[in-house]
């Protein structure tokens, strides 16, 4: 077994793209109004770039191995998103943050792939819906009649 430096440094760089394109996100979502954040989020960026990498340097990959891959990751890390929702008295927070989640693997995977556009885009939008919407959010809640 052997490993060649410039393979290393080429994933680490990969891998440490993915886990700097969440970071924003999960300072975010780690800010005191969710649970899940700050190491969560980049970690399940990281995670899901590390396990597309795999699969497309599998001998046999092919579309349909690639397409499994993102169905199983679409289904773990919705289950993994699916621990930030809570439901009370009718109530259901963390939504956002479950969706942050599943955003952050698109993020992983989107690296993995090499297209990195997407990955920043995916970012930013989810960043500027946590940061702008979150008060517009809060003025419909206070403003709605069961308020």
């Amino acid at each position: 077994m052997h490993f060649e430096v410039d393979v290393l440094i080429g994933y680490f760089w990969q891998l440490a793209l993915a886990f700097a394109l969440a970071l924003p996100l999960g300072w975010e979502r780690g800010s005191g109004r969710s649970s899940v954040g700050f190491r969560t989020l980049p970690v399940v960026a990281m995670a899901s770039c590390g396990f597309a990498l795999l699969a497309i340097k599998l001998p046999d990959a092919d579309a349909g191995s690639l397409t499994r891959l993102l169905q199983g990751l679409m289904g773990g890390i919705g289950f993994i998103g699916g621990g930030a929702i809570i439901k009370n008295n009718g109530s259901v927070k963390g939504l956002v943050t479950a969706a942050s989640v599943w955003n952050v693997g698109a993020i992983g995977v989107a690296v993995a792939f090499g297209i990195v556009e997407i990955a920043v885009v995916l970012m930013m939008l989810n960043l500027a819906v946590l940061l702008l919407l979150t008060p517009v959010a809060k003025i419909v809640a206070d403003n709605s009649p069961d308020a």
